[in-house]
């Protein structure tokens, strides 16, 4: 199967990324841009985390409620984002034009990969590992990960989003990562025009 975006990773960072993308399906130069999430999130910080500090989130809130309830909010009003569960991301390489994504189940080819993964050293996807440095905003006796990159950019075609771009482990954060991907990839397709989806009131 093959898309234009896939995103790796259905925490905060990759599902801020894949609401924005498919926020913008009226919009004329997103229609007909596939969009994938690889939603294998089981060892995201989310799990165990209590959100009180973030504009906008009812205090209180869990980390496992926004983790299940953010797939049902994407699948609900952005139905033409697939979803994929149960697979894990082992490798990710350049071929040609494109990239191609294997999981421990099928393999997949896109222009556009999004890796937003949390930034433990257990992160272990065969073809990122000469990306790989010492997280630059955690303490180092955490042994925190991050890839290379220039404002959420790897190399062409492969982004990175969240606590593994060198953001800290901040909720609002790594929203706000995810989102500044997603609007670099819709400014690609808005054929460099800087631009942004905002949904206003009647």
């Amino acid at each position: 199967m093959n898309f234009e975006v896939m995103i790796v990773g259905a925490g905060a960072a990759g599902l801020s990324c894949a609401l924005v993308l498919g926020s913008a399906k009226e919009k004329s130069y997103a229609q007909n841009h596939s969009v994938g999430i690889i939603a294998h999130q089981k060892a995201s910080h989310l799990q165990s985390a209590v959100i009180n500090n973030a504009l906008g989130i009812t205090p209180g809130t869990t980390g496992a409620e926004i983790l299940r309830e953010g797939l049902v909010h994407l699948e609900k009003l952005y139905p033409q984002v697939v979803q994929i569960s149960r697979e894990k991301v082992i490798e990710i390489s350049v071929e040609g034009e494109g990239i191609r994504l294997r999981t421990n189940k099928n393999s997949y080819k896109s222009k556009i990969i999004v890796v937003a993964v949390g930034y433990t050293d257990l992160m272990k996807i065969k073809g990122l590992e000469s990306y790989i440095i010492p997280h630059k905003k955690s303490p180092s006796a955490k042994n925190r990960i991050q890839l290379k990159n220039e404002d959420h950019l790897v190399l062409p075609g492969l982004y990175v989003a969240g606590t593994l771009a060198g953001h800290r482990s901040q909720y609002a954060i790594a929203c706000g990562s995810g989102a500044a991907v997603a609007t670099d990839i819709l400014t690609l397709w808005n054929d460099g025009e800087h631009t942004k989806v905002h949904d206003k009131l009647e």
